[in-house]
């Protein structure tokens, strides 16, 4: 049986994905300009993060879930450096948020990859 945090892990996934769809806009504002068509982009991540969510808790798929979370987080480091570039881009976020949010990505991936070989 796989471990509650896993479970948690992956509702935390299925939650941040289901939010693309409740507040897309909130997604596309901080998306970086040179990427095209923002709404699909934010309609497709948000569809990502809810598959791999639900495939972390399942033996069958946990692995490749894992290894996509792990690679979706590093593509979505392109959009927390973009927050970084200016006041517009951060959204009103404070900028020591946005650079906490750097490593914070890194553990993230950590605990990602701790669950594919469970």
């Amino acid at each position: 049986m796989a471990p509650w945090h896993l479970y948690v892990m992956a509702g935390m996934y299925i939650f941040a994905g289901l939010m693309h769809f409740i507040k897309p806009k909130m997604y596309m504002r901080i998306m970086p300009m040179y990427l095209p068509d923002h709404r699909l982009l934010v309609y497709l991540s948000g569809i990502a993060e809810i598959v791999l969510g639900i495939g972390v808790c399942f033996d069958a798929t946990r692995k490749l879930s894992t290894f996509g979370i792990i690679l979706m987080l590093g593509i979505f480091l392109s959009v927390h450096f973009y927050m970084l570039s200016g006041e517009k881009a951060s959204a009103g976020i404070p900028k020591w948020i946005l650079v906490l949010r750097i490593p914070l990505q890194f553990f993230l991936m950590y605990w990602a990859y701790y669950y594919a070989y469970i």
